[in-house]
Formats: C-alpha cells, sequence, structure tokens
C-alpha cells in the first residue's frame, strides 16, 4: 500500500493532465480579461466597454482586429435593437404629430447608421488580410462611417429639443440611443488604437 505523503506528492509533482489544461485555462482567461481591461482604458466610456465586451474575451483573446470586430458586432446588434425599438413605437395608436415626425426621422437616422455599421464590419474582417496601403484607408473609411453612424445616432434625439415628443416615445428612445452611442464612440477608439 502506498503511503497517502507519496500520493499526494505525487500529485503535486505530477498533476493529471486535466488540472494542467484547467490551470493553463485559467491564465489564458487572466490573461485575455487582462488585455481587454487595458484596451478599455482608453475607450471613451471604459465600464460600458469592458461589460459589453468581456462574455467575448475566449474569443477576442489578445488580438486588436478581433477586439475591433466584437466591439462592432455588440453596438451593430445594439443600434438594431434600436431599430426595432423604433419600429415597434411607430405602430402604437394614439401618437401626437410629434411623436409620428419623430419616429419617421429616427427610423431613417438608425437605418443609416445600420448600414453604416455593416459596412465597417465588413471592412475589419479583412483587415488581417490587406497590404499595409490598403489597411491605411481601410482604418481611414472605418473611421469615417463609425463618426457618421454617431452623428445619424444622435440626430435621432437632436429633434427633442423644442419638439412636441411625448414622454412616451422620448424616454425610451433617449435610452436606447445613450446605450447605442456609447458602444458607437468605444468601438472607434477601439479602432483609432489600430496600427497601420
Amino acid at each position: 500500500m502506498i503511503p497517502l505523503t507519496i500520493l499526494l506528492l505525487a500529485s503535486l509533482l505530477f498533476p493529471s493532465p486535466s488540472a494542467a489544461a484547467a490551470t493553463t485555462t485559467a491564465a489564458a482567461t487572466r490573461k485575455y480579461k487582462t488585455y481587454l481591461k487595458t484596451a478599455c482604458a482608453d475607450a471613451t466610456y471604459p465600464k460600458v466597454c469592458y461589460t459589453s465586451l468581456a462574455p467575448y474575451t475566449s474569443a477576442i483573446k489578445t488580438d486588436d482586429v478581433k477586439l475591433c470586430s466584437a466591439a462592432l458586432s455588440v453596438t451593430l446588434q445594439a443600434v438594431r435593437d434600436t431599430s426595432s425599438l423604433v419600429s415597434r413605437l411607430r405602430k402604437r395608436e394614439g401618437l401626437g404629430k410629434g411623436d409620428v415626425a419623430v419616429l419617421k426621422d429616427c427610423a431613417e437616422e438608425i437605418q443609416d447608421a445600420v448600414d453604416e455599421l455593416k459596412q465597417t464590419a465588413k471592412v475589419v474582417s479583412r483587415l488581417k488580410r490587406g497590404t499595409a496601403a490598403g489597411r491605411e484607408l481601410d482604418i481611414a473609411n472605418i473611421r469615417t462611417w463609425l463618426s457618421a453612424a454617431i452623428t445619424d445616432e444622435t440626430t435621432c434625439t437632436d429633434v427633442f429639443d423644442g419638439g412636441d415628443v411625448s414622454a412616451a416615445v422620448k424616454g425610451p428612445i433617449w435610452k436606447s440611443i445613450k446605450k447605442v452611442g456609447r458602444l458607437t464612440s468605444n468601438a472607434l477608439a477601439l479602432v483609432d488604437k489600430l496600427a497601420y
């Protein structure tokens, strides 16, 4: 019979493959989270950046392009959710003229933002395959499209000033646009860090 102390010593010196894999996975997870925290520290809204992208650390790893791609995916989904919200609000009965006008304008602006973010995501996905000169142009285009998306998003809420908009329309849109604006601003900040 093998004494218990020898078994304990052997398990410490020669851990099982599953224990070693768990240690490696835990170390990798810490590394990926640290990378994300560092990357998000320079974002416009660091806390929003980290919390929105933390579920994707295992896919992002420490890859700047994957980080930007994940940020764009999260942002695009939020903009699509806002578009759905605007569509639902437009179907409400008893809307005032001000509500109808704002919702129509917002629907157009949000659709423009969706289109710009889709174009941006497409170009980000090819960044690693391009030449340095092509990469510089792609990053410039990405910055332009993200800036345009931010403008479209804020234009949607600009009409609230001085307009005859009900709280039932203004409140949900304002909240959704605020979230989308922060995500888009963070995506732009992350793209700005990409090296040519």
